[in-house]
């Protein structure tokens, strides 16, 4: 039980980490460029742990963003489930190809994220710049290599230290 405990503590302080990041405040330029960083963690946690990570999570993340940015309820839930669930789908071919292509599809899975946001706003009549639509979207996506490596080798530290 002990052991179970201690595999959640990792996992659950980037969920943590993400929303901070995503709700700190920022001057104006830097909320413009902030990248989806729930929408990050959730596609690598979707991607690394998909037996443990799934809808249920990418729902109740989705609505901790929408709660703490002031979203429409259930706006970044749906656009969450949907890039989740095509993690889920294709996570066994995503996880062992090359960065390169896993880094375009994260660009495509964010891209879905930031259209959706886009649509769910057009029809509640929201206006939002193109630029804070583009921007986190190409960030995300130029981080997301960096994000891989760094959850990854601290995962494999997590997880050595578990087993000794």
């Amino acid at each position: 039980m002990r052991d179970a405990a201690n595999t959640l503590v990792w996992p659950v302080s980037t969920f943590v980490l993400a929303l901070i990041l995503s709700v700190i405040p920022m001057p104006d330029l830097a909320v413009a460029i902030r990248p989806p960083w729930p929408a990050l963690v959730m596609i690598y946690w979707t991607l690394a742990a998909p037996e443990r990570f799934g809808l249920m999570t990418a729902m109740v993340l989705g609505l901790a963003v929408d709660t703490l940015s002031g979203a429409l309820l259930g706006q970044n839930a749906f656009a969450m489930l949907i890039i989740t669930y095509i993690g889920l789908k294709f996570h066994l071919r995503l996880r062992f190809s090359p960065i390169s292509q896993t880094t375009m599809t994260v660009f495509g899975m964010l891209l879905i994220y930031e259209f959706i946001l886009f649509w769910v706003d057009g029809v509640a009549g929201r206006t939002v710049p193109l630029s804070e639509r583009w921007m986190p979207l190409l960030i995300g996506t130029l981080l997301w290599p960096l994000i891989l490596e760094l959850f990854d080798r601290i995962q494999r530290h997590d997880q050595a230290r578990i087993e000794s």
